[in-house]
């Protein structure tokens, strides 16, 4: 069962973590590179999508809504994301007005809701952790998402080099609910510098699931359970971009591995 998804570099519209995959119910992930002038159309079907702005500048329409020069940050670690959100059978339409990079995330949703902008200047920003794991999060649908998107949570995360973030180590499988929601998850990486890497570490109690994958630049991984850290190697940021969806709605209340709450003391 396919959960980490090695970076492969495609010009044009590339799946990552497909409509059909098995492992998960609710969300998918692609990625969009187009050069300047480059446009790219589609719809959404059964998927509400929100449309980030990973570099470079575009003009994006969703149905009758046109947002011109939105972007502008050349790479994740230049600055706060740009964010377009295109309803469930709806359509959008992408125009580069630069070299152009856009993750493409979505959130099985069954209601219709009017489409909007995220600018950066309307993201939250937090600060959790502390000590060794230390990380900003920034909140793109969260709070502000209510009444507006369906399911979809979806925030970008930075590691500064060495720290660790996602910990102490958190699920939300629902095998707790409701002391734990039920919510899938979806991460893609970036490094900086490129050349570096991470470890994202996946684990259930009854150790079923045992593993580190090695992230480098690129790098997806799909999460339908389990704890699930990550660390930044020394001298390098680690950088995912993650959304959720699932079966108990869109409130984030994780739970942390017993053995490991002490460190919140």
């Amino acid at each position: 069962m396919k959960r980490f998804y090695k970076a492969d570099q495609v010009d044009g519209y590339q799946e990552i973590v497909h409509e059909d995959d098995n492992l998960l119910e609710y969300l998918a992930l692609a990625k969009l590179s187009l050069k300047k002038g480059e446009s790219f159309n589609k719809g959404t079907g059964k998927y509400e999508t929100a449309l980030v702005i990973l570099s470079g500048t575009a003009t994006i329409t969703v149905e009758e809504n046109t947002w011109e020069n939105l972007g502008g940050r050349k790479n994740v670690f230049d600055g706060k994301a740009t964010a377009v959100y295109a309803p469930c059978q709806s359509h959008f339409n992408i125009t580069a007005e630069s070299e152009l990079e856009v993750a493409i995330c979505k959130s099985l949703a069954e209601e219709k809701f009017s489409p909007f902008v995220v600018k950066p200047e309307e993201l939250v920003v937090n600060h959790r952790g502390k000590e060794q794991w230390k990380r900003e999060v920034h909140d793109i649908i969260a709070d502000n998402g209510e009444g507006r998107v369906h399911r979809i949570v979806l925030g970008e995360t930075f590691n500064d080099p060495g720290n660790w973030s996602g910990y102490p180590p958190h699920k939300h499988d629902g095998e707790h609910f409701p002391e734990e929601p039920d919510l899938e998850e979806i991460y893609h990486f970036q490094v900086n510098p490129e050349q570096g890497f991470g470890v994202q570490l996946h684990y259930t109690k009854d150790l079923s699931i045992d593993e580190a994958h090695i992230i480098r630049h690129g790098d997806s991984f799909a999460i339908d359970k389990g704890y699930h850290p990550v660390n930044a190697a020394g001298g390098y940021q680690v950088y995912y971009l993650w959304f959720m969806a699932g079966k108990t709605g869109r409130k984030l209340y994780p739970y942390e591995d017993p053995d490991h709450r002490w460190l919140n003391n």
